[in-house]
């Protein structure tokens, strides 16, 4: 589990394997509490740490995780946002996050305002039931609130200190993002869809 605050950027600086693809990722990142074999959250994505050295950690990404996210178009010099499993007791300041990714989206428009900025994201059919306009909603693994939702695109806001601390500040128009979905808004569909 995550919540969303993503604590440090990541850079990958090396791809390697035909078999499994092994993705090496430079951060500044606290890695003494890491064990191999722990989670953690890479631009949204819930990945196990199979080597870890200084200022490195070396992650495999599976076939179907590369089909359903945007993983599939990273590269040596690609940043990632970061953040470390959640422990008992922490602050949970965003909402929970399980890294388990449900779509991918493209961003369609950016509007800068004086205090924030508005990012708006093509609508996926399949998630339309589960985004609704001040719910909450994972981009690339940052906790964010939508705030209004139309038939084709969905819009949240960000303000300038997320701007300096997540990729989100120098996302463009025709960037391709991972979603993950408000577990709690999962759960209710289904509980609504067994009581019909």
């Amino acid at each position: 589990m995550f919540t969303g605050i993503a604590t440090n950027y990541g850079l990958i600086i090396d791809i390697t394997g035909e078999i499994s693809s092994e993705y090496t990722i430079e951060s500044d990142i606290d890695l003494s509490e890491i064990k191999l074999g722990s989670s953690i959250m890479c631009s949204g994505i819930c990945l196990t740490v199979i080597k870890k050295k200084n200022k490195y950690f070396v992650v495999n990404i599976s076939e179907e995780t590369l089909n359903v996210t945007n993983a599939k178009n990273w590269k040596k010099g690609t940043k990632l946002n970061l953040e470390k499993s959640l422990k008992v007791g922490d602050e949970l300041g965003g909402h929970i996050v399980t890294g388990h990714i449900d779509e991918t989206t493209k961003l369609l428009k950016i509007n800068k305002l004086k205090k924030s900025t508005i990012l708006i994201f093509e609508l996926p059919n399949n998630l339309k039931k589960y985004i609704c306009k001040k719910g909450s909603i994972a981009i690339d693994g940052i906790s964010l609130t939508v705030n209004d939702v139309e038939e084709k695109n969905f819009s949240i806001s960000i303000i300038p200190h997320t701007s300096e601390i997540t990729t989100l500040g120098n996302i463009q128009k025709g960037d391709i993002v991972n979603i993950e979905i408000d577990i709690l808004a999962r759960y209710i569909e289904n509980n609504i869809r067994k009581i019909k």
